[in-house]
């Protein structure tokens, strides 16, 4: 470093110097890795937290070293860990950041029911190369969800025969849909 009327000021080659590049980043974060999952397990006892807070650490660093605005470090274990703690704390001080499982199912996108319309379109034109009694199957067994044995006491037929007819009916489908 240079001094000039007070003031410190350093040559910029020396300053690029000191900043580390995206390769040496990547090394460097590599050779650490599986330390630092290990620790992040250790801390949040789940893999799949411990793998997110690794690969958020390793975004959030990456992204200064691809701008020059990370230093080469003196402990970059230390220093990278600091930073995953700093995130995992982060996520416990400000849950409503984390992602939250639940048993709901997202709402559906509105799309004006274009899409209930062409499954409706489609299991029709698929039920119309049906024989009746095998379209009878299909509908009792895997709409109505009927059993074989229901389904043919409500047809006036044996529950193989229900079974036979939708199977035919199945490979009708499946050969209606690949041709």
């Amino acid at each position: 470093m240079e001094s000039h009327g007070g003031t410190c000021t350093q040559d910029p080659r020396e300053a690029a110097r000191d900043h580390m590049s995206p390769g040496d980043f990547d090394a460097a974060f590599t050779a650490d890795m599986p330390r630092l999952r290990r620790r992040l397990l250790a801390l949040t006892g789940n893999p799949h937290d411990a793998d997110d807070l690794l690969q958020e650490t390793y975004l959030r660093l990456s992204r200064r070293a691809r701008a020059r605005n990370l230093t080469h470090q003196q402990h970059p274990y230390a220093y990278t860990c600091t930073v995953a703690l700093n995130l995992l704390r982060d996520s416990w001080l400000h849950p409503s950041r984390r992602e939250r499982t639940t048993d709901r199912l997202p709402e559906a996108g509105w799309d004006g029911g274009l899409g209930s319309y062409e499954a409706s379109a489609t299991a029709l034109a698929l039920l119309s190369v049906l024989s009746p009694k095998e379209a009878a199957a299909v509908i009792l067994v895997d709409l109505e969800g009927l059993t074989h044995d229901t389904a043919g006491e409500q047809l006036g037929a044996h529950r193989g025969t229900v079974q036979r007819n939708r199977m035919r009916a199945l490979a009708k489908m499946r050969a209606a849909l690949a041709g």
